[in-house]
């Protein structure tokens, strides 16, 4: 893919951090006797890769907005367009050894994200996508699944954990999708579930109680390889409301009315 200057920046930014959490993934296993001990490694690890990517995606765009998970936020010179990002997704997974998280970076233009990467540095699966130039993983152009019938669609969620509050609505939700598809996988990475939906992985994916860093790299993603996004409660916007539903154009309404129980 060809993209434009800021993608490019994008990419090299992920890279940059992807290989320092790499480097870091491979101690983790042995801190694993204390959790206090690996959770503050993980801490470090998760600010260190956010510095990386501020240094390169501010000292590219130093006029660019920012909103980080570890970070906060901040203004630009330019009011109108905005880096979003979350240096680690699927910080728990990186906790426990489990090679499935994520560098995520999203660009926002008045309100609409317009270029997304999704790093997957530990299988080095480098989703990206931008305005109207299609989605990619590596060399390959993405297109979500074109399955039709819901009992043969794979769906993604996370499941609220500690205290989280929307346990019981994903319960339910759970109780009217699962005898209607087939199965329903949580693997702890909103950004991936995203790139998986994209990929044609996933055929859809919802998740309720998420944060714009969260999610902003991987909307687009889906939205250019042919998927539809939504709100899990309609009127909402994901990146403001933090609820989002996706899957293929061929089985979103049935999907989305099963999710909403409509």
């Amino acid at each position: 893919m060809q993209g434009s200057a800021n993608l490019n920046i994008m990419i090299k930014a992920a890279r940059k951090a992807g290989r320092s959490l790499v480097k870091d993934f491979r101690e983790v296993e042995n801190l694993q006797v204390s959790m206090k001990g690996a959770g503050d490694f993980v801490s470090r690890a998760d600010t260190a890769a956010e510095t990386i990517l501020k240094d390169e995606l501010r000292g590219a765009r130093p006029n660019y907005g920012w909103l980080g998970e570890e970070t906060g936020g901040a203004d630009g010179e330019d009011p109108t367009r905005r880096w979003i990002v979350d240096p680690l997704d699927g910080t728990t997974n990186f906790l426990h050894g489990l090679p499935h998280w994520a560098v995520s970076i999203g660009l926002e233009h008045k309100g609409e994200i317009v270029a997304g990467v999704v790093f997957d540095a530990a299988k080095d699966e480098m989703f990206v996508a931008e305005k109207g130039a299609g989605a990619w993983m590596n060399d390959t152009r993405l297109r979500v699944s074109g399955r039709s019938k819901m009992i043969e669609a794979i769906f993604a969620t996370g499941v609220p954990f500690g205290a989280k509050k929307t346990l019981p609505a994903t319960l339910h939700d759970l109780g009217r999708l699962m005898p209607q598809c087939a199965g329903v996988r949580r693997w702890g990475s909103a950004a991936l579930d995203l790139a998986y939906v994209a990929a044609g992985r996933y055929d859809g994916y919802w998740e309720r109680e998420l944060n714009a860093w969260d999610i902003a790299g991987g909307l687009i993603l889906v939205r250019e390889a042919g998927g539809l996004v939504g709100p899990v409660r309609e009127g909402h916007d994901p990146l403001e409301h933090g609820d989002v539903l996706v899957a293929n154009p061929a089985i979103y309404d049935n999907f989305a009315a099963v999710i909403r129980g409509t």
